[in-house]
């Protein structure tokens, strides 16, 4: 049992901020919270008991987009021919690097990533993982990094058939079904650790053949999980499909049956109007990644507030949801946007039900019964914090460096922004092994 005493607390979705009050986390939920509700559980056995003056609470954030295979191309030196657009961008950096992954440096990626994410205050990150090399075991090494570090994951294989065909669709959707029955299985046998989760992955729709969807639908069916795919992030996705198949991507995506209330598409930056209509009826979600899209120079998605469910993501880009969020809305009203900060912190929030949809728990909220992924935090405000401003807070004031303390499904992942184990080392051999991959790279 954890007990917290004399918190600050605020919640993102609905707004609301509480004074003055106790939490109780008991198992992988909170027990009881609000005013002196942990003095009827201090006499009882405790783990932890936190003193939370002048401190703040908040449910952890979500990064409903990563790779974590990019965790070791910080500062990559490696031999980077020109990259004038987003499809050399693929070809000339990403696609050499994760062809030069193995099972040790898939691990130690990601083992890097979920440590930076927890330090950042998200408590949760939606993979999706592409090692055309090592693509048998590939998503283990993922789950492996997650329950390290206590980390609540989901993760998928990206299936493309980029480099060889079909024989690589189908290695990529045998990893998705692999992994998808083994978290069945543990659940099945009451070994699953309540941390990971699966989804089924694509690359993009211009990487897949109609027999590729077609067996995408099948892994779907099979694996009672739903698709996640980056879709529109270039001109040339949407180009692709209308020259060789004569479909809006969306469209042929739904064709096959691919899209429903568990479908995470990436992106959408070049998506219609009309796709947009097809996604919201379908009641799945879109992921913005605004660094992202401003990095690779793909355009501007100013279609967001057509769509029902947003939520925001970094496309590899480190797990630090406070500059997602910052640099997404200062874009958007960049670009002359309509949205506010509150509609940013309601994409922010969504995260929290893309989890509701894959995990038998609930997310997101302060309240009984809910899982305990929460953060506490240092963030001393000149100004009153209230549910009316908690975006402005979020916006112009706060940052990952109020982060203190980590508790997900219950466990005090990092405490005083000390983690439970030494990190040195896996900082060290993570060096080691990012040389190696560049060095790899150049031989490509």
């Amino acid at each position: 049992m954890i007990i917290i005493k004399n918190i600050d607390a605020m919640q993102f979705d609905p707004p609301a901020v509480m004074n003055t009050i106790d939490v109780v986390i008991k198992g992988h939920e909170i027990y009881d919270i609000g005013k002196d509700a942990a003095e009827s559980y201090i006499a009882a056995e405790t783990d932890t008991i936190i003193d939370g003056t002048g401190l703040l609470l908040y449910p952890g954030l979500v990064c409903s987009h990563h790779h974590f295979y990019s965790g070791l191309s910080r500062g990559i030196l490696a031999n980077i021919e020109p990259t004038p657009d987003f499809i050399s961008i693929l070809k000339n950096l990403w696609w050499k690097l994760d062809r030069t992954l193995d099972e040790e440096a898939i691990y130690y990626s990601s083992l890097i990533c979920s440590l930076d994410a927890i330090a950042s205050g998200t408590t949760a990150v939606i993979d999706h993982h592409a090692s055309p090399h090592c693509i048998s075991g590939s998503l283990r090494e993922i789950k492996r990094s997650f329950e390290k570090t206590g980390l609540r994951g989901m993760t998928c294989y990206e299936v493309s058939g980029r480099n060889s065909g079909e024989d690589e669709i189908k290695n990529g959707i045998d990893e998705n079904v692999s992994f998808a029955r083994m978290i069945d299985e543990e659940k099945s046998r009451d070994e699953w650790s309540g941390l990971v989760e699966a989804s089924v992955g694509g690359h993009a729709p211009f990487t897949i053949s109609n027999t590729g969807l077609s067996a995408l639908k099948t892994a779907l069916d099979t694996t009672k999980r739903g698709l996640h795919i980056h879709v529109g992030e270039g001109k040339y996705d949407a180009s692709w499909s209308h020259h060789h198949y004569g479909q809006d991507l969306i469209k042929r995506l739904d064709d096959f049956g691919l899209l429903d209330s568990k479908s995470i598409v990436v992106h959408g930056v070049h998506l219609s109007g009309k796709e947009i209509e097809i996604l919201n009826e379908k009641n799945a979600f879109l992921v913005h990644n605004a660094r992202s899209n401003m990095n690779n120079g793909i355009g501007y998605n100013n279609k967001l507030n057509q769509v029902k469910n947003t939520a925001l993501g970094t496309d590899g880009i480190g797990a630090n949801m406070f500059e997602e969020f910052k640099h997404a809305f200062f874009k958007h009203k960049d670009a002359g946007g309509p949205l506010w900060p509150d509609d940013y912190l309601k994409f922010l929030s969504n995260g929290n039900e893309i989890l509701n949809r894959y995990f038998p728990y609930s997310f997101g909220k302060l309240e009984k019964g809910y899982a305990a992924d929460v953060v506490i935090a240092d963030y001393r405000s000149p100004t009153p914090l209230s549910k009316e401003n908690i975006a402005g807070h979020m916006t112009f004031g706060m940052s990952s460096d109020m982060v203190r303390t980590v508790i997900i499904h219950g466990s005090l992942v990092m405490n005083n922004r000390e983690f439970p184990f030494d990190t040195a080392p896996i900082y060290e051999k993570a060096q080691k092994i990012a040389v190696k991959l560049w060095d790899k790279m150049n031989s490509l």
